[in-house]
């Protein structure tokens, strides 16, 4: 093998490389103590953990603790939502200031008041999650929830297309090989990644959020 051959081996051996362990270190270089968000399928349950492949390509350990809240992810539609009814949703801001959602999930009574408020998040880029009870649903000229939150108020256009889904109690027997979860985790000073929640798909949805 002569040299220049040699050195480009060597290239496309050190890219292939930087691509698996680039993807890998995302969630390492997060500073200890952040909520961090993890999405993709579970491949492995034990007692304590999970292992999960996420959507991203990394394979990673995601500890559970008795803390860790586990909730049901289920089919929705428009009709669902009433007003007084409690949801999230992530969204992106419009050019006039308004949100139009990316997703929208329906909490149960009992867990009104969950994450209430409106704050940056992590879907896509830009992206907000508004979280309060709804004031009016418009269906006649586009759908637009008016949501209320304890200190302000958004106003969401909710596009056909976009998936909306009921947020359930759940528990742990929801955490299956194949199932498809978002988890919001801590990275501990040690790098292990603790479960806060889970949201897991019931019958192979793969949750929006």
């Amino acid at each position: 093998m002569n040299a220049m051959l040699r050195l480009l081996v060597r290239s496309a051996l050190s890219m292939a490389l930087i691509g698996l362990f680039s993807a890998g270190l995302a969630l390492a270089q997060e500073p200890p103590g952040m909520r961090i968000g993890v999405r993709g399928e579970i491949t492995a349950v034990s007692a304590d953990s999970l292992q999960v492949h996420t959507n991203g390509g990394d394979n990673v350990v995601v500890n559970l603790t008795n803390d860790t809240k586990v909730r049901a992810v289920t089919l929705a539609n428009i009709e669902d939502i009433k007003p007084g009814s409690y949801i999230g949703s992530a969204a992106i801001a419009q050019d006039d200031g308004s949100l139009k959602a990316l997703e929208v999930h329906v909490f149960p009574p009992e867990l009104a008041g969950s994450g209430d408020g409106h704050r940056p998040f992590d879907l896509v880029k830009g992206s907000s999650m508004t979280n309060g009870s709804v004031g009016d649903l418009v269906v006649s000229n586009g759908r637009v929830l008016t949501v209320n939150y304890k200190g302000g108020q958004q106003k969401i256009l909710v596009p056909e297309d976009v998936p909306i889904v009921n947020l359930l109690p759940g528990d742990r027997s929801l955490l299956k090989v194949g199932v498809k979860i978002v988890t919001f985790v801590t990275r501990g000073a040690d790098g292990a990644l603790t479960a806060q929640s889970i949201s897991a798909g019931k019958e192979g949805l793969t949750p929006p959020m």
